[in-house]
């Protein structure tokens, strides 16, 4: 599993940084030191080559990974001139949504995303990612603005679904999701979905009804979680990895059914090996399905978001 060559792999990452630290200058000295690291080097890519091979559960697995790069990090990178915007001027700001206007290649846009933190304590503060209905407001508040002023919409999906608790139900959670999906589906401007990690039920639809979808290889989207799907089914959560292959949640599997419209490649052993090379390619792909996006007038816009959601499942 891949949970296991990870362990290995982070292991042989440690020795080889230190190896690498305390090298001595070229001399007769330093041959077995360099043989030493030249075989554990050796190990790693060994290892890191099983990973080419994934089931969906270990796609799962590396989805929730906390070392993936998080909405802060894709925006510091591929964004500039970032200004956050804050409320959804009806309640408070819900935080574990993030948003806000930046500029893409000089472009002016509105960015939008989950946000579940890097530590536990930001993970608690943003509810791992699960938006209450002030988030959600807080985005079509965003949305509504880049209409106005017509920007393209780039929104960065990872959440394992929207926050279940009692205060979020009783301020309209399902409202809020179900208000979003109607009003981004006829928004006149391109909007641009990106799944990096976990994209689970309404609570990551609310921000996905796109008129292209991206997902990293690692990442996966679906109506719940494997854990869900195995205790409704089966009434038996440990049957997740079973429930992961039937659901067919992973990049290519939706790839495969015409929902993603492209699949982002990962480093081997995923995303959160190498943010740089992840970044890089996502720059490439988010450029050229903007440019074609832009192309397109409001009305096509619109029609051609409607005809995608209609054909899904056919």
């Amino acid at each position: 599993m891949i949970k296991e060559i990870l362990k290995q792999v982070e292991e042989l990452d440690r020795r080889i940084d230190a190896m690498q630290q305390l090298q001595p200058e070229e001399d007769a000295a330093a041959a077995p030191e360099a043989a030493a690291l030249e075989e554990l080097v050796r190990q790693r890519a060994e290892l890191l080559a099983q990973c080419q091979e994934l089931t969906a559960a270990d796609r799962v697995f590396l989805a929730r990974h906390q070392g993936r790069p998080r909405i802060d990090e894709y925006i510091d990178t591929l964004f500039t001139d970032f200004f956050e915007q804050r409320g959804d001027r009806l309640c408070y700001d819900d935080q574990s949504v993030f948003g806000g206007i930046a500029r893409y290649k000089g472009v002016p846009v509105t960015v939008i995303g989950h946000r579940k933190g890097s530590t536990l304590e930001e993970n608690m503060k943003f509810r791992f990612g699960m938006p209450e209905p002030e988030g959600y407001r807080k985005a079509m508040r965003l949305m509504r603005q880049a209409e106005k002023f017509g920007r393209p919409i780039i929104t960065f999906i990872d959440t394992p679904g929207a926050y279940p608790g009692r205060e979020a139900e009783e301020h309209g959670q399902g409202e809020a999701i179900a208000r979003n999906l109607a009003e981004m589906s006829s928004l006149t401007v391109p909007v641009l979905s990106v799944v990096t990690g976990e994209g689970s039920s309404g609570g990551a639809l609310g921000l996905g009804v796109a008129n292209h979808i991206l997902m990293l290889e690692n990442a996966v989207y679906s109506v719940l979680s494997p854990e869900g799907f195995a205790s409704i089914l089966w009434k038996d959560a440990s049957r997740s990895g079973e429930a992961c292959e039937i659901m067919k949640l992973t990049a290519q599997d939706l790839k495969a059914d015409g929902i993603v419209e492209e699949v982002i490649p990962e480093p081997l052993g995923g995303a959160q090996r190498d943010h740089a090379q992840l970044f890089a390619a996502l720059d490439d792909a988010l450029d050229r399905h903007l440019t074609q996006l832009c192309k397109m007038n409001g009305k096509a816009l619109a029609e051609q978001r409607y005809k995608k959601y209609r054909q899904i499942g056919l």
